[in-house]
């Protein structure tokens, strides 16, 4: 099943190729920081009604060597004869682009990593066709990114790094780095900051580190000024909470005081969402004799009995 996690996972690679070179570098692969990359078709279907597809085939152009061609598949789990879809996908792309080929599998526990790095041999009776050497980025290899200045410097492979270590103990402190990182990136790249936060959300999910990064996140208004749904809710929010917590205490000051407050002059405090108009009123509410005085000069003030007679 494709899950979120899932397409997040190969999805970066796509969308951020510069997270290779990092990543290569990890694996103990060179890749020049000149390559060149180029997303491939992921069908490699040969005949109906078998159907198979790599989650990501990138076309990876060295200054100083040969083109090769990079398929990256993620694993969440152990799934029995993956390997054999690996081998096919491996030999297809080879013969189809006549190209070398290299598959990088990207999981997110040791049991997964372990398993996926091989070797997947198919051969029978003491001879070898073909044998698979998976290249792996997972917990065991992949760093643990927790400096605020390392994440400003790498911050794809950070991510990269949060979802590899999310059920670990260290992830917590990876999120919070990458948060302080975002919180300063929204100011001179809103839209790397933006697409670094969804897909963070997507990909961690409903896991407990997606809820870290949830938490995290609610305490910044990211995208100031670009009318965002995020950024709209924000501030509705902070707005709301500031006018509950001020009607609250207007309607203190009058108790306090001993002026009654009518119904509708109730209502009418409770339910305003104007924060210079609510504001006004807790300043009246220290002096005015009747309730209804708060809305003095105002279009919209509740009338007196006397002036409705």
């Amino acid at each position: 099943m494709v899950t979120s996690a899932h397409e997040g996972l190969h999805r970066i690679f796509q969308e951020r190729p510069e997270i290779l070179a990092p990543v290569f570098g990890v694996l103990g692969v060179p890749l020049s920081a000149k390559a060149t990359v180029d997303a491939v078709t992921t069908d490699v279907t040969e005949a109906r009604p078998l159907e198979r597809r790599v989650d990501t085939v990138l076309r990876i152009g060295p200054s100083d060597g040969e083109d090769f061609l990079l398929a990256i598949e993620s694993q969440s789990a152990r799934v029995p004869g993956k390997e054999r879809s690996w081998a096919y996908y491996v030999s297809y792309l080879q013969a189809k682009y006549e190209l070398p080929v290299l598959l990088l599998v990207v999981c997110q526990d040791q049991a997964t990593a372990k398993w996926a790095a091989g070797p997947f041999e198919c051969g029978t009776s003491g001879w070898t066709a073909m044998r698979v050497y998976p290249l792996v980025a997972g917990p065991d290899n992949l760093p643990v990114i927790t400096d605020v200045r390392t994440v400003a410097k790498n911050l794809p492979l950070a991510v990269l790094s949060a979802l590899a270590h999310a059920r670990s103990s260290d992830g917590d402190a990876i999120l919070e780095a990458i948060g302080t990182v975002l919180q300063e990136l929204r100011q001179t790249d809103p839209d790397t900051a933006e697409y670094f936060f969804d897909f963070l959300e997507v990909t961690l999910g409903k896991t407990p580190a997606g809820k870290k990064w949830k938490d995290i996140m609610s305490f910044v208004s990211y995208f100031p000024g670009r009318g965002t749904v995020r950024e709209t809710a924000y501030f509705e929010g902070q707005a709301k909470g500031k006018a509950e917590g001020e009607a609250k205490g207007i309607l203190l000051v009058l108790e306090v005081r001993g002026i009654a407050v009518p119904a509708d002059v109730h209502e009418r405090i409770t339910t305003c969402a104007d924060l210079d108009r609510i504001d006004t009123w807790l300043e009246r509410s220290r002096t005015v004799v009747r309730a209804e005085d708060l809305f003095a000069d105002d279009p919209d003030a509740v009338p007196s009995p006397h002036e409705q007679d």
